[in-house]
């Protein structure tokens, strides 16, 4: 371990210039008191570090040292792929192991593509999460994680909808998909879908699996979100949008609610449109459109505008009934539950 500290001591040293005991300190978790006794046995070892005293002081290496001990370890190249996810990375419990892999690949860069690096790094980032959520809680992802990367079999107690279930899953690949977890695992035999913060309960067999041949992970993924995609869109609303309208569909319904709005015909005399969007289920659609409020009217299927008109009508007799008489209405809300349903999340086994 404390080769590792040294090394990466010695990659800060000349990846950042001059830093202090303190700065150091914190970077490698340890006390200032070791950032001291490691900087004299880097010295014992000749490298060249110069201690700078004063205000402005600090560590530093002599002017144009450069290691090139950079060899990164298996744990650091697999993690460079979530280089630009340090969030993610530290979920899957490989936010050190990424910091130290990120530091060799600066340090082994020569020195105009390592500041270029530098300046990418100071200037971008990805935040993956979508906004007004919060984050699934994901207690057990490390450990689905270690078993997707060593093939070991789970035996796992997973919260559906409909239930709980207990299955052994072979764990293939893990997806992060607006911020929430997803694996992808063989269970009984088919590829299955779950969300990672639904396991209840998730423990080691000891048992190692062999890896399906030619299993892609991306191209499993992207085929599953197209026929999840194609199954949730059972038919297309008639839609009329006020000004206001326009900018909301987008806002409520994504980019089915953008392209909508694209192709939607020429404005009336009051720049009213009328737009085609795909729903879900009528019962879905009621509460997703119900959402855009005064701004929007149902034109078509005729189905889905007496549901919305049903819906409205009961929420104007409710409000109108005033408080002391709610119980009145305790019977028709249970019927408009049971009609149209909060959306469970899709997809998942």
């Amino acid at each position: 371990m404390r080769a590792d500290r040294l090394l990466t001591l010695l990659l800060l040293l000349q990846n950042r210039g001059r830093m202090t005991a303190p700065q150091l300190a914190a970077e490698l978790e340890v006390s200032v008191r070791t950032v001291y006794r490691d900087v004299e046995a880097l010295g014992a070892a000749g490298v060249p570090v110069r201690t700078e005293r004063g205000p402005q002081g600090g560590f530093r290496l002599v002017e144009g040292y450069r290691t090139r001990l950079t060899g990164l370890t298996d744990a650091e190249a697999g993690s460079l792929v979530l280089a630009g996810l340090p969030g993610p990375a530290g979920e899957l419990g490989l936010g050190a192991v990424l910091a130290s892999a990120q530091l060799k690949v600066e340090a082994a860069l020569p020195e105009g593509l390592a500041e270029q690096a530098r300046r990418v790094r100071e200037r971008f980032h990805l935040d993956a999460p979508a906004w007004f959520r919060d984050a699934d809680p994901v207690p057990h992802l490390a450990a689905v994680a270690r078993a997707v990367w060593e093939r070991r079999v789970l035996r796992t107690r997973y919260a559906r909808w409909r239930g709980e279930v207990r299955r052994e899953v072979r764990p293939l690949g893990l997806v992060l998909k607006g911020g929430i977890w997803y694996l992808i695992a063989l269970a009984d035999d088919a590829v299955r879908t779950y969300r990672v913060s639904r396991f209840q309960e998730v423990e080691e067999t000891g048992e190692e699996f062999v890896r399906p041949a030619g299993f892609d992970l991306a191209a499993y993924w992207t085929e599953s979100s197209r026929r999840l995609e194609a199954a949730l869109r059972q038919g297309t609303a008639r839609l009329r949008l006020s000004p206001r309208g326009r900018k909301l569909l987008p806002m409520q319904f994504g980019a089915a609610g953008a392209r909508a709005v694209d192709r939607a015909g020429p404005p009336d005399a009051d720049g009213w449109v009328e737009v085609e969007l795909p729903v879900e289920s009528e019962a879905v659609a009621t509460g997703d459109l119900l959402r855009l409020g005064v701004e929007a009217e149902v034109l078509g299927p005729p189905g889905l505008r007496r549901a919305v008109a049903e819906a409205v009508t009961v929420l104007a007799d409710r409000y109108e009934a005033g408080p002391h008489e709610a119980d009145r209405y305790e019977a028709d809300r249970y019927e408009q539950d049971r009609k149209f349903p909060r959306n469970s999340q899709p997809g998942t086994c």
